[in-house]
């Protein structure tokens, strides 16, 4: 076998792993990380009763502007995904968190709609005001430009990855097709739905498109023809059976960003206590709840979870995922908040801002300041910076993990070779974030 078939043979026909166990180590690398950023930054100072600080916590007042939640999650899939794409090729990366071939439930499979749902916690539906008018078909005019540089880039890996005869997992989107093509899709799609239907009932018509193509597989030949082309035995010629996994897939990850519209919407509502942001908790726990026993639910009465087909099962698990990811990041972003009172003087960058309550600032006759920030510099935050640079980072990660893929052996390199290599990737993939965020510097020109 060639170098290409042996690579493509490496990342295919894999099962993935269990759901509890990427639920568990997503999480708990997360908490890891953060206890010890808040445990290096605390200062000894005179101690507060506790009873006060809890009173102060409950009535602390948060910045409305920023939602510190959504964009750690955003940042903290594209990171995942981009050190994923590189590591999968090493043999050092375990098998089954790798995207499963038809059935099944891998890491990576969860950060493909993850990184849909993350795009859609932030598009214009959601983030334009709500007393503001605009035409109806405003926002669809405006995705139709935005979206041309994931077509260009999406084209861009199609010639190269071609003209190089680099390896490719053809069963993952198809022969021609990619992601960039699938997120272009997707946002144009949801757009023109959310210009015809209100964007309130954005989760209707997730749960419509889902459970109509849901139907269509289960009833038809459709998830045959996806699964085995059009003569049962894996044709693809002709461009619909070349690239049926991409093209019918759409659907799955269209009833996804939809979903996410609606929690955007929902998360974006007028919170500015503590109190409020603790009763949206409330929400997203429940919502995790329902989520998980229709998971279970659809898999029984339906089929497995297939990314490859983006079924109902597979929209389900990733909302669930999705919303439980948010839901702790929203949990340590509180917690922060009552890490500040209780140690004054402390400071986490990208966390929630602490204004003063109400009371106070009228005994003291003085606006509403964050607390803690008052007379510190803005910090430098690699949370900051990728956030800037978004789509940036996820198209060098992409293009490093080709050209490491061209220089280097990757499935027969050694493990401190493999570990070497991935940290010296992201170190620099992240010192060009970095430098761009210190002169403030956001290439965006669409």
């Amino acid at each position: 076998m060639s170098q290409k078939q042996l690579k493509e043979a490496f990342v295919s026909n894999l099962n993935g792993t269990s759901l509890l166990e990427i639920s568990a180590v997503i999480l708990a690398a997360f908490c890891a990380g953060i206890f010890s950023k808040i445990y290096s930054q605390t200062k000894r100072e005179a101690r507060v009763p506790f009873g006060q600080i809890v009173k102060e916590f409950q009535k602390a007042r948060l910045d409305p502007e920023c939602i510190p939640a959504i964009t750690v999650f955003r940042v903290y899939i594209n990171v995942l995904t981009s050190i994923s794409i590189l590591a999968v090729d090493f043999p050092q990366y375990p098998r089954r968190y790798a995207k499963a071939e038809t059935y099944g439930t891998g890491a990576m499979d969860l950060g493909v709609g993850a990184f849909i749902f993350g795009n859609a916690l932030v598009c214009p539906e959601v983030r334009q005001k709500p007393h503001r008018t605009q035409p109806r078909f405003s926002s669809l005019a405006r995705q139709v430009f935005s979206v041309w540089p994931l077509i260009a880039l999406g084209a861009g890996r199609l010639l190269s990855v071609k003209s190089i005869e680099y390896h490719e997992h053809t069963s993952e989107y198809g022969v021609h097709w990619n992601f960039f093509f699938t997120l272009a899709m997707v946002r144009l799609a949801a757009s023109l739905l959310l210009a015809i239907f209100p964007k309130h009932k954005a989760w209707l018509v997730a749960l419509a498109v889902a459970v109509l193509y849901q139907f269509l597989l289960s009833t038809t030949s459709l998830k045959m023809f996806i699964l085995h082309g059009s003569d049962g035995r894996g044709s693809r010629l002709g461009f619909l059976n070349a690239n049926r996994e991409g093209l019918f897939s759409l659907f799955g990850y269209l009833a996804i960003y939809l979903a996410s519209v609606q929690v955007g919407l929902w998360l974006l509502q007028s919170r500015s206590s503590v109190r409020g942001w603790l009763e949206a908790l409330g929400g997203l726990a429940l919502a995790v709840l329902v989520l998980s026993v229709l998971l279970q639910l659809c898999q029984a009465c339906t089929e497995p979870v297939s990314r490859r087909v983006a079924n109902l099962p597979f929209c389900t698990w990733v909302l669930t995922h999705c919303l439980l990811l948010l839901g702790s990041f929203v949990l340590t972003d509180l917690i922060l908040v009552f890490t500040k009172l209780l140690v004054k003087g402390s400071s986490v960058p990208c966390s929630w801002k602490v204004v003063q309550p109400p009371d106070s600032r009228k005994k003291q006759g003085k606006e509403a300041v964050p607390l803690g920030r008052q007379d510190k510099p803005s910090q430098l935050c690699l949370i900051s910076a990728i956030n800037k640079n978004q789509l940036l980072f996820f198209l060098l990660a992409n293009v490093m993990t080709g050209a490491v893929n061209i220089l280097i052996d990757t499935m027969h390199s050694k493990a401190a070779f493999a570990l070497c290599i991935l940290h010296l990737y992201m170190f620099f993939n992240c010192l060009i974030m970095y430098i761009l965020h210190a002169r403030n510097i956001v290439l965006k020109f669409w």
